[in-house]
């Protein structure tokens, strides 16, 4: 489907609106989404298709995923976190998951920016320079 430019711009407007202090209301954004569709204004299901597209960008940008070979202790946990929120801000949703197959380290994903300090990553790294 083909959205015009005057779609984009009022989707982008519609999706600032739905901002708090740089972090997405939930609330509001549903509540846009269903004035919207009551109203139906020229162009709105291109506007929908727009915002989902800006608000499902959003919400993988601030949520975060840490893989570790073991369950990590709370102290490294919290620790983990607080980088996290120093460099990404406050709003990232955290999640830690165990990974046996890392064999050691940690694989940190937030939106689109990986860092792999694994050691299989290393160690698949050292077989290929063979």
């Amino acid at each position: 489907m083909k959205i015009t430019k005057l779609e984009q711009r009022e989707a982008r407007q519609l999706f600032r609106s739905c901002l708090v202090n740089g972090v997405l209301d939930e609330n509001k954004v549903r509540q846009t989404v269903t004035l919207l569709v009551s109203q139906k204004p020229r162009g709105y299901v291109g506007i929908l298709t727009r915002l989902h597209r800006l608000v499902k960008l959003n919400v993988e940008q601030h949520a975060a995923v840490v893989e570790s070979a073991t369950m990590l202790p709370e102290n490294l946990r919290a620790e983990v976190a607080g980088r996290i929120g120093q460099i990404y801000g406050q709003g990232i949703s955290l999640s830690f998951a165990e990974n046996p197959a890392l064999l050691g380290g940690l694989r940190i994903q937030v939106g689109s920016d990986l860092y792999d300090g694994s050691v299989k990553t290393r160690l698949d790294k050292l077989a290929q320079s063979f």
